[in-house]
């Protein structure tokens, strides 16, 4: 298989069996993630009518075809990368998906890191994408100070971080 046919959902499968049978109709979305997925690929492809039918109809009334039909032709997509996801699943009957989409403007060769936490509905048993909310991801601020391997445990038993609390802190970062 050749790299080409890869599916820009970044699923590692091939397009004409992961995300294309959804947006040509020939089948649907089980989880709010797969309608998600469909979506990207949708804008990778600049499949305009695909983006607007998964809209749910709630919130449709506030699309502009014309700025997503911009939005999708005059950027090159870079990658798809799920970060978190709440529900969503077969069964459910919501989902929300917070991802990152980075993308270069065509018109202005300048690279935009897209953040996003998706809310999903279903609608007459169709998962339908509801709405989303911009996520600003930047560096991670503490709130305390940084606790340093060999700096006392925070615990106060008196040992190095390292050798106390520290390791369970170790293994998880």
């Amino acid at each position: 298989m050749s790299v080409t046919n890869l599916c820009p959902c970044g699923s590692e499968k091939d397009l004409k069996i992961c995300c294309l049978p959804l947006i040509q109709g020939q089948c649907l979305p089980e989880t709010a993630e797969d309608l998600l997925r469909a979506r990207y690929t949708a804008f990778t492809q600049a499949e305009v009518a695909f983006i607007l039918k998964t809209h749910h109809s709630r919130t449709r009334g506030e699309m502009k075809e014309e700025e997503i039909e911009d939005w999708a032709k005059n950027s090159e997509w870079l990658g798809l990368q799920i970060v978190e996801k709440a529900q969503g699943q077969k069964s459910d009957e919501k989902g929300v998906i917070l991802f990152g989409a980075p993308y270069r403007d065509r018109k202005t060769g300048k690279t935009h890191e897209h953040w996003e936490k998706s809310f999903f509905e279903k609608e007459k048993g169709e998962w339908r994408f509801l709405d989303a909310q911009g996520v600003q991801m930047g560096p991670i601020k503490r709130t305390e100070p940084k606790i340093g391997r060999n700096d006392p445990c925070k615990c106060g038993s008196g040992k190095k971080s390292k050798k106390c609390c520290g390791t369970s802190a170790q293994a998880s970062n």
